[in-house]
C-alpha cells in the first residue's frame, strides 16, 4: 500500500470514528444541489444518452443485415 493510500485510509477511518464523514458528505451534497451542479450533470447525461441512441440507431441501419 502506498503512502498516499495509507494516509487516505487513516483520514477516512478518523472521519468515520468522529462521525464527520457522513456530515461532510451531506454538506457536499447540499452545496452541489444549491449551485445547480446536480441538475447540470443530469441534463448533460440526458444529452449524451440521446446522442448514443442516435448513434446506435444509425449504426443499426448502416450494418448489413445479410
Amino acid at each position: 500500500m502506498s503512502k498516499d493510500s495509507q494516509m487516505r485510509a487513516a483520514i477516512n477511518q478518523k472521519l468515520i470514528e468522529m462521525g464527520e464523514r457522513e456530515r461532510l458528505k451531506e454538506l457536499l451534497r447540499a452545496k452541489l444541489v444549491e449551485c445547480g451542479w446536480k441538475d447540470q450533470l443530469k441534463a448533460h447525461c440526458k444529452e449524451l444518452f440521446k446522442r448514443l441512441d442516435l448513434l446506435c440507431f444509425l449504426h443499426y441501419f448502416e450494418t448489413p443485415m445479410f
